[in-house]
């Protein structure tokens, strides 16, 4: 919101303050040290995990007005103090995920990427697949049946 001196208003000024750090969080996920962890040393052997890093957000502002009778505002707004001329808000969120993809292995062999399976991961998602088809064919049985 702006005032009439062109300035930003407390409230208008604290949401842009609280978005910044939103942001700023989200993008921390973003870091090369959120995607590689720091070498591991042991023996002869050093060991790096690679990450998969997601993040996302977003933010919205809306302002509004409208006309009609004082008492009528204040019901709508169960009995809560009218603004005049209108009302404005914003609001906000964001997230970030992330989980480990690969082992980065530097030996005296040489430099070997070992993948991380999440079996349960797949486990799951094979479960649902079938659990899916066996409903479409329960589904399609029934139908034809008179």
């Amino acid at each position: 919101m702006i005032d009439t001196f062109g300035g930003m208003t407390a409230d208008a000024q604290q949401t842009r303050e609280l978005s910044n750090a939103m942001i700023e969080k989200i993008f921390a996920a973003a870091q090369p040290g959120a995607v590689f962890s720091a070498p591991v040393v042991s023996g002869a052997y050093t060991i790096v995990t690679a990450s998969e890093v997601a993040a996302g957000g977003g933010f919205g502002f809306g302002s509004g007005s409208g006309s009609g009778s004082e008492a009528s505002a204040e019901t709508a707004l169960g009995n809560a103090a009218s603004l005049p001329g209108g009302a404005a808000g914003g609001g906000g969120g964001g997230g970030s995920s992330g989980r480990p993809v690969a082992a980065i292995v530097v030996g005296p062999d040489g430099v070997k990427v070992e993948p991380i399976v999440d079996t349960t991961k797949i486990a799951l998602a094979a479960i649902g697949a079938w659990l899916s088809i066996a409903l479409l064919l329960v589904r399609r049985a029934r139908g034809r049946k008179p």
